[in-house]
């Protein structure tokens, strides 16, 4: 009779440590990611790499999406081998989504998965980014209408037209979308990225 009352005192503990066992792995910081998004040719280097080494010193992970799987090469001569094809981005895998900028970025101005992939990360509260020439893809995707966004100068008046409030400055935030003027400013980009991802 002893040994079952000790069995079952054992069990009743064991029962009521569940609990703390389960708040316990709630409490482990998992790590956020973030995919940033390249064009198959002639991407801007320094749009690349200076925000994503700014997000990976804080704990992010950093994935990046193309249209190929084949090495892609930056106009610096960054040679890149992308992680996944930008049709296979499941955007509840990932806490934002950056497009990068450089001559090679307008191939999704009007490229309906950049589009759908935007306005699934603004529907889902993920963050939104663009630099360079890539906040273009934003603004036509209808995500940028009443906001305010910053893009290279060139480019102001496709913003503009499609109903965002162009500010010229070198990184603008509204909200959770975050986009950037071109090269000089992708050190501040990175920097409030990651002081938005980490909020």
């Amino acid at each position: 009779m002893r040994r079952i009352v000790l069995i079952l005192i054992s069990l009743l503990f064991t029962i009521y440590q569940l609990p703390v066992t389960g708040y316990a792995q709630e409490g482990v910081r998992v790590m956020k990611k973030v995919v940033m998004v390249i064009a198959q040719d002639a991407f801007r280097d320094e749009e690349l790499l200076e925000p994503k080494e700014i997000l990976e010193r804080n704990g992010i992970e950093v994935k990046i999406a193309s249209t190929t799987f084949n090495q892609v090469k930056g106009v610096l001569g960054t040679k890149v081998k992308p992680n996944l094809l930008i049709t296979d981005i499941e955007i509840k895998d990932f806490e934002a989504i950056v497009f990068v900028g450089g001559a090679g970025a307008s191939q999704y101005w009007d490229d309906p998965v950049a589009h759908k992939l935007a306005q699934e990360a603004v529907n889902t509260n993920r963050i939104v980014a663009a630099i360079c020439i890539a906040p273009v893809t934003l603004a036509r995707s209808g995500i940028l209408k009443g906001k305010r966004a910053t893009v290279w100068s060139s480019e102001a008046g496709q913003l503009e037209i499609n109903g965002a409030d162009y500010t010229a400055r070198p990184v603008e935030k509204d909200g959770n979308i975050i986009t950037a003027n071109g090269p000089s400013a992708a050190r501040e980009f990175g920097a409030e990225l990651a002081k938005a991802l980490n909020k």
